[in-house]
Parts: structure tokens; sequence; C-alpha cells
């Protein structure tokens, strides 16, 4: 994504910027810390802003494709049916602040999805509100692989505008769209151009763990492997990798009926669960976990690649961190990438 400004503002007016946003009631949604996990949330004046992590539990995803959402209500009268759908016009602009850069660079995939073979306009309306702040990542743990999947953690895709925090008290704001230049010129004052500072020495390091193309290539003929039996021994087919994961976008739809009314709801499903696949007959094509398993990866890093040009992974390591059960996607790609 080309940068359209570079500017340099400091700490306090970075902090300046978020405070003016919020008591001018715009919608700011930022990760605050509650207990152990961080997570998402509307921010209120004064809420604190977490700054003690390496991921959020849950990615933004749910912004753009909420994990329960009411597509339509009817109403029977007599023998006929009134439908109302979900005007999703009415949706509130959002911002969307300290997202990271493997959360962002998750909605290219997601909206391919959603545009694949049908424009799912409820998914196009809610992205198009959204205005994504991403800020670079200063540290990482043994499960982001963000490097191996073409990311990084000074990636822009999917960002507006990404943030790097300096040791200096200050910071670089990239200037990536022209909503993230509408949002500058609304709340920062007098803001400086940046000159002479490279962000990548700011950055965690994070190693390139396995070559995706070559990962790619051993999958092609993988069908039939039988790393998929091995692999998938611990996995319980609880879903959380899927309910954690920024590109996942597998949904159910749902009949939320009361006598004569109702509301038609889709909501989040995944492709580990033992029923995702079973026919009304009793007949389930993936009746076992390893080929449950085997359709999470192969869906990931080859059909979609192949169908419509985007990995369905960031390598944010949320799956990883989430399992139960220490079903370590990274260690799995790499065994099936560096040995096959």
């Amino acid at each position: 994504m080309e940068t359209m400004t570079n500017l340099h503002i400091s700490k306090y007016a970075l902090e300046e910027w978020l405070r003016q946003m919020v008591c001018s009631k715009t919608k700011v949604f930022a990760p605050v810390r509650n207990g152990k996990k961080v997570d998402f949330q509307s921010l209120a004046f004064d809420d604190k802003v977490a700054d003690d992590y390496v991921q959020t539990t849950q990615s933004v995803k749910c912004f753009a494709f909420p994990k329960a959402e009411k597509l339509f209500s009817y109403r029977k009268e007599g023998k006929d049916i009134v439908l109302k759908e979900n005007d999703s016009r009415d949706l509130p602009e959002i911002v969307l602040w300290k997202v990271r850069p493997c959360d962002a660079a998750g909605f290219a995939p997601l909206t391919a999805v959603f545009n694949w073979d049908y424009k799912d306009d409820i998914y196009n309306v809610r992205r198009s509100k959204m205005t994504l702040i991403s800020f670079s990542c200063a540290q990482c743990d043994d499960s982001c692989f963000c490097t191996s999947v073409h990311g990084g953690p000074g990636n822009t895709e999917g960002s507006d505008i990404q943030i790097t925090e300096l040791p200096d008290q200050s910071a670089l704001l990239e200037v990536l769209t022209s909503k993230g230049q509408s949002l500058i010129e609304k709340f920062v004052k007098a803001p400086v151009l940046a000159e002479g500072i490279d962000k990548e020495k700011y950055l965690a390091s994070v190693p390139v763990r396995f070559p995706l193309d070559r990962l790619h290539e051993k999958l092609e003929g993988a069908f039939d492997s039988p790393v998929w039996k091995q692999q998938s021994e611990r996995c319980l087919g609880c879903g959380a990798c899927a309910f954690v994961c920024p590109t996942c976008a597998c949904f159910d739809i749902q009949e939320d009926a009361r006598g004569s009314s109702g509301n038609r709801i889709r909501c989040w499903d995944s492709c580990g669960f033992s029923l995702f696949t079973q026919h009304t007959s009793g007949h389930n094509p993936r009746s076992t976990q390893s080929t449950r398993w085997r359709q999470r990866i192969l869906h990931k890093f080859l059909y979609m690649p192949e169908r419509i040009n985007e990995t369905g992974c960031t390598g944010c390591g949320r799956c990883s961190r989430a399992c139960p059960v220490d079903m370590n996607i990274l260690e799995h790609l790499m065994s099936i990438a560096n040995h096959g």
C-alpha cells in the first residue's frame, strides 16, 4: 500500500488525538485489559488502552462479520409473509484504534470471500464504515509467524493509518488512505512531516519459519497424505481456532422463530465441527477429525490462494494460543513445508 504522507507527532499529541475522538462522540474501539485478557471494546473517556500485550484474544473480524447478526425478520399475516430486511446503512462509522498489522491484513482475504461469487452487502457496508488505525509491533512471541505468510510487524495492508511508537516519546504516522487523511485533518493539530525515520529498526524481529511457495507445492499433492491423521490426533474439534481467527469466514444460518414471527440469523461456524458437513441423510463426507483438519489447512493455504488469490492466514498465532490441546499450526506448517 502506497503511503500518502508520513507524519511525526509527540506521544502527548497521540494521546490527545485519541482523547479528542472519544470526546467527540466518535465510536472508538480499542484494546482494553480485563484480567488476563485484552480485547477490543467501546472506549469511554476514562478507559486505559492496553499496552502490555502481543495480541488481543479476539480479532477485529467481528466488526465487519459479527458472531451473530440478524439478516432479516419476518411475520406471518394470514397466507402472506411480511419481510423486513436489516438495514445496515444505519450502522455508525467506527474507528478501530491499535489494531495489529496481522488483523488489518486479515480483511483482504475476508473481503475476497464475501465478494467471491456474490457481493455481501451487509459485510461490505460494515467494512466501509470502519477506519483502521494499526500500530506496528515492537514485540512478538513464539506463536507469531506473519513474515512466513508475506506479512510483517510493520505491514500496512488494510490499514488507513499505521502508527509506530518511537523510543523518544514520539510516533511515526503513515497516512495510507483518504479516509485516514480525513481523520488526521479533523483531530491532529499541527502535525510535522516525518523525515529520515526508519521504522524498521523499531519493529519486532519475526523470523521466516517456512517458505510459503514450498508449502503450497507440498499441499498440492497431499490430499491423501498420512500427515493429516498424525497432526489431528489431539484435535478436539472445539472450534476455538476458527473463532479467534481474523480470516475464517464459515457461517451457519439459524432460525429464531416464535409463533408467527421470527428472525433469520447468520452466526459463526467452523469446518472443524463434526456436524459442519453432515447431510440431512446422515451422511458426512468429512466424518473424521483428520479430514476436517485437512480441510482447514488446504482451504487456507491451497484453495484460497488458487481461487481468490489470497492466503487464508495472516500468521497472527491466535489459533495456537487458543487451542486447549496445543494444536500448534506453525509447527504443523513447518513440518509440511520443510519435511513433507
